[in-house]
């Protein structure tokens, strides 16, 4: 009774703190994990978590992207959260691309028509209903449903939905008695040359399966590398494959100077295009480097700013005087084609300099790719610390693109639907399916529905994070997940049958789909009779 007295209040308010973060969907994440390992909606969510029990009102929130990392499930959970603070007087000002955040909005303002210079507009604003009926809004028909992600019909279906056998030549990648973390000794297995999505809770085991087994183990093998696997038993059908390249959202550098136009190379080529200009004769194309070379500004050694130490405060940068900022010496900004010197070309955006160079084979081919996978409004010369996680992804993508496949390439991506609008997935969808026709495999670790319901093939783990994860709960089609979660919410619970989540997510926007006059097209062309494939039966 005297520790209850004691201590009470102290455990009220440390339950109260803890409930919180369960209900901004953080329920997986250990209470030791460091800072440095949190995603950015991981981060954004604890400090709405710390906001909730403040009861201040009258606060402008500001948030960007809080579901980026965050299971279908769970928006609900971040959707109350907000509703709280909202309810309490405050504002909160939510910069989101997550269908089931918009809709719970109470008033949308839809930017546009474009990316970029064709952008910067507000096309449609209003109410939910009054942005599905605005004519000029780009984002109305996706939230109504009238209009949806493009589904590639051209693959034929891993497993015959009439004879549910496999069909012919199908090659397989499995990872056996996988123990990784959380994982629970289960066998995977992945059908090559197709699209892959991995699903589950945040916290289910998704990462430690395909970052943390999958990648090391064939990148010490392909490429001699000496990353350590996770815990696993052995890995089998690796023999189909001859390369693995993981596109991951870590920064492309830390240096004002690493852009897009440098990670990916178009640089050196639009370099020895202006080196070979009628009045650039005596410039060869080191000359337009303003990472190194003579033509670079002295001042701030091509970066265009320079930065001031502020000792106790963070450093600052400024303008270059020298150069105002165009990283370059007069003589060599004096080239130009047609009308622009090298340093318009760094100003300018993706779609831009495409147009520009549109008539110049390499050049256009590699600006093109970057405009494919959403990057049509990036300036060229952005410096990299500037650029977002799914940015950076993307730009490397592009990289990898542009270089000759053999056509047994395994790529890994890590949600590469981070901040794009469903506009630009349809251009990343396109992309992807691209590489997997010229014999490619992709593996996507993914929650966004839209993406989920168009691939070939679905691993979904769970059932829930942390210890209740880590079980393989199906693999099979998107129609057959559904199917699979439907009839496991009628059953109820059986020993050894576990409920989807992801499933569960997928037949209700399948009802929105349905209703609005877009059903999960070729859904019987991706159709299977079993949760698992042959080879995990055996």
């Amino acid at each position: 009774k005297h520790e209850v007295q004691v201590g009470g209040e102290l455990l009220r308010e440390i339950i109260q703190r803890l409930q919180f973060l369960v209900d901004v969907g953080l329920d997986y994440l250990t209470l030791g994990r460091t800072a440095n390992t949190l995603s950015g909606g991981e981060s954004q969510r604890i400090r709405l978590a710390s906001q909730l029990g403040t009861g201040l009102c009258g606060v402008l929130y500001v948030l960007d992207e809080p579901t980026i990392g965050l299971h279908p499930r769970d928006n609900d959970k971040l959707i109350r959260a907000m509703h709280n603070l909202r309810d309490l007087g405050n504002t909160l000002l939510v910069v989101e691309h997550d269908r089931d955040v918009i809709r719970s909005s109470d008033a949308i303002r839809d930017f546009g028509p474009g990316a970029g210079p064709q952008g910067g507009r507000i096309v449609a604003q209003g109410t939910l209903e009054e942005i599905i009926q605005n004519p000029d809004s780009i984002t109305g028909p996706y939230l109504k449903g009238t209009k949806s992600i493009q589904i590639d019909n051209t693959r034929k279906p891993i497993i015959d939905p009439e004879t549910s056998k496999e069909k012919r030549n199908c090659k397989w990648l499995t990872i056996r008695r996988a123990s990784h973390n959380t994982l629970k000794s289960i066998d995977v297995a992945f059908p090559l040359e197709h699209m892959i999505a991995v699903t589950g809770p945040s916290g289910s085991g998704k990462s430690s399966l395909v970052q943390g087994i999958l990648y090391p183990a064939l990148s010490r093998q392909f490429h001699r590398s000496n990353l350590t696997p996770g815990s696993h038993g052995m890995i089998e059908g690796q023999n189909h494959l001859n390369k693995i390249m993981q596109v991951d959202q870590s920064p492309l550098g830390n240096s004002p100077s690493s852009t897009p136009a440098t990670y990916t190379g178009v640089f050196d080529l639009i370099r020895q295009f202006y080196a070979q200009l009628p009045h650039s004769d005596v410039f060869h194309s080191s000359f337009f480097s303003f990472n190194a070379g003579p033509g670079r500004c002295t001042a701030c050694d091509g970066v265009g700013k320079r930065r001031i130490e502020m000792h106790f405060l963070p450093d600052v940068w400024i303008e270059c005087e020298a150069c105002q900022g165009k990283r370059y010496q007069e003589r060599v900004l004096a080239i130009k084609f047609n009308g622009r010197n090298i340093n318009d070309i760094l100003e300018s955006t993706t779609a831009e300099a495409l147009e520009l160079f549109q008539d110049h084979t390499k050049i256009s081919r590699m600006l093109r790719m970057m405009c494919d996978v959403g990057l049509s409004y990036v300036k060229l010369g952005q410096s990299a610390p500037t650029l977002s996680g799914g940015e950076a992804q993307r730009v490397k993508l592009a990289a990898e693109l542009v270089r000759p496949t053999t056509g047994k390439t395994l790529f890994l991506l890590d949600e590469p639907t981070t901040g794009l609008h469903f506009d630009d997935i349809n251009k990343l969808m396109n992309v992807l399916n691209r590489l997997v026709d010229q014999g490619n495999t992709v593996i996507i670790i993914e929650h966004n529905l839209e993406v989920i319901r168009n691939v070939d093939w679905v691993i979904d783990l769970g059932p829930e994070a942390g210890r209740h994860g880590g079980e393989l709960v199906f693999a099979g089609s998107p129609l057959d997940l559904i199917n699979y979660a439907l009839a496991s919410n009628q059953q109820g619970k059986q020993p050894g049958r576990f409920p989807s989540y992801t499933g569960e997510a997928l037949a209700q926007w399948e009802k929105i789909c349905a209703r609005e006059q877009t059903p999960l097209e070729a859904g019987s062309k991706r159709t299977t009779k079993s949760g698992k494939t042959p080879k995990q039966s055996k």
